[in-house]
């Protein structure tokens, strides 16, 4: 019987490996924290429908507004680092700055805020501020050295 199972070759000596590694280095440039753009989007979605997912709109009527822009905001990011990852990873700083901003804004924009609302702002805070130091930190790694 003759054998025709397939045997793995080195591929360095092939003529076009250089090429072939650079080709591959050139698709997953920047995309070290793609798995975040997602959790991203969905908290920026989340953080401009929850004043009507919480029922807080006639109470609090600036920090719906509020929440709303800050969730487009956030959605906007994220379909930035998406689309341009290498050009947008260097805001993540400027993310995890509105993070901070949402954890204080009940109490800046709002009158008097409930528990609901301000547990509810913290919460997308504390998310923000975590996902916004994973990209800086995962950027901030993966950012070539001069």
């Amino acid at each position: 019987m003759a054998n025709v199972s397939p045997t793995r070759g080195d591929i360095t000596s092939h003529p076009d490996a250089p090429e072939m590694r650079d080709r591959y280095a050139r698709m997953l440039g920047g995309r070290d924290v793609a798995l975040v753009d997602g959790p991203v989007f969905l908290l920026g979605l989340y953080c401009a429908v929850s004043p009507w997912i919480l029922h807080y709109t006639t109470s609090q009527p600036a920090l719906v507004t509020h929440n709303l822009i800050m969730g487009i905001a956030i959605g906007l990011l994220a379909l930035g680092f998406t689309r341009a990852p290498d050009r947008m990873y260097g805001l993540s700083w400027a993310f995890c700055a509105m993070g901070v901003w949402m954890i204080i804004a009940p109490w800046i924009v709002g009158d008097s805020p409930d528990a609901g609302v301000v547990v509810n702002n913290i919460i997308i805070g504390a998310l923000a501020v975590c996902l916004g130091m994973l990209c800086a930190g995962t950027a901030a790694k993966s950012a070539p050295r001069p």
